[in-house]
């Protein structure tokens, strides 16, 4: 029996999905009914899947899903199914590793077409409501996949089901139990080793991302085989990381990924799978080096997850939106106005370990980082700061948070 011609997200447990039931898309959630009605309709699938602190996610909602021209296109021509990533992490995978079969670069919101019995022959990530960026405007797109679906169905379909069987043979691995062994793990450290910016830290070009498995089994690395020059690679990762943009110098904990090479620019959300990995990593370093640095960095990203990440049950969010009222990172950013305004006589002391800095492109108000000359932030240096970064903490505790 075909669903109601309506958005069905207001019942859904997700509030990532509660969040789009407003929409003018006829939204349905990941189920055997709105599956059984693609099949007696006859209609591809629309697939978005995202999740709630997704900068491009709330991006692609505002300019396309809340739009009624495009909600339009999308009920004409589309079963329409959205999908929570952080709900249903194994659908995530399955697409995810679809578009990725397909050759093209991962990542959310993740925007799939598929096949009335759900397997995927076409997709990509953040479509533009308009062409721009590179890339044909959502309209544009959506009825050009209906186009070729009305044209080219069957060879469609064909290729769905190849790369359907493809993606099933690389997510099932390999039968039986499978043996990691010392070589093996050597050999998987020092391919991650060789893609390491010796100078930059983490993985060579960008975008950048904290990468802690990565970090995990170059120190292990060490530890197990004496390689002195994984522990230096893990190192300079997390100096470089710990005094960039990426990290929140005033509140604690790690930004999920730098846009550029130079860990300055955040993508601003905050996941908690990162900073706890972080503190775990930054323990292990602290205590191979006794160096301040790590300990501080342990300190403050602890106060900031039992502070803005823990909920009154006790529980843990999975993470912080990237965006307040609107903009992206305006809850972390500043001027040197504003520093000065909060911090009156004390602001010379603040920015002789801080700089504010607005790269090339960059469109918001400067981000805070610490320059190499200003990274030898030790105890007592602290003990001077941590009045200062409290008083910044708290005016910007009196914006719109995340």
């Amino acid at each position: 029996m075909t669903l109601p011609t309506r958005n069905l997200l207001a019942e859904e447990a997700s509030p990532y999905l509660r969040q789009h039931s407003d929409n003018p898309v006829h939204w349905r959630g990941w189920s055997r009914a709105a599956l059984a009605e693609a099949k007696e309709l006859g209609r591809p699938i629309l697939l978005s899947i995202g999740y709630a602190a997704c900068h491009w996610c709330h991006v692609m909602a505002h300019e396309s899903f809340e739009n009624d021209a495009v909600a339009a296109v999308m009920n004409r021509l589309y079963v329409n199914i959205k999908v929570d990533r952080e709900e249903r992490p194994d659908i995530d995978q399955i697409y995810m590793a679809a578009l990725h079969a397909m050759g093209e670069q991962g990542g959310w919101p993740l925007t799939m077409f598929l096949t009335p019995d759900g397997k995927p022959f076409w997709g990509g990530t953040y479509f533009p409501r308009e062409a721009r960026y590179g890339r044909p405007g959502f309209i544009q797109v959506l009825e050009a996949v209906d186009k070729a679906w009305r044209e080219k169905q069957q060879s469609l379909a064909e290729s769905a089901d190849g790369l359907a069987a493809h993606v099933e043979s690389r997510l099932a691995g390999t039968k039986g139990k499978a043996v990691l062994d010392r070589d093996t793990l050597s050999d998987l450290a020092g391919r991650i080793g060789g893609m390491i910016d010796r100078d930059l830290g983490g993985l060579k070009g960008a975008p950048k991302f904290p990468n802690a498995p990565f970090m995990h089994t170059l120190w292990l690395s060490w530890l197990r085989d004496g390689h002195a020059d994984h522990r230096d690679a893990v190192l300079t990762s997390l100096e470089k990381m710990l005094a960039g943009g990426i990290y929140d110098h005033v509140g604690g904990g790690l930004s999920r990924y730098s846009t550029d090479a130079e860990w300055l620019v955040p993508h601003f959300e905050k996941m908690l799978y990162d900073n706890a990995q972080l503190v775990r990593l930054c323990n292990w370093a602290y205590a191979a080096t006794g160096k301040d640095l790590f300990r501080l960095r342990i300190e403050e990203t602890v106060a900031w997850l039992l502070r803005e990440m823990r909920v009154e049950a006790g529980a843990f969010v999975a993470s912080l939106d990237a965006d307040s009222d609107g903009e992206e990172g305006l809850f972390y950013t500043w001027s040197r106005d504003e520093i000065e305004a909060a911090l009156g006589d004390d602001a010379p002391t603040f920015f002789q370990y801080f700089e504010l800095a607005a790269p090339h492109g960059w469109e918001g108000k400067p981000i805070i980082r610490q320059t190499e000359t200003q990274q030898s932030q030790g105890i007592a240096d602290y003990a001077q700061l941590a009045p200062l970064k409290a008083k910044v903490l708290a005016v910007r505790e009196q914006r719109v948070r995340p």
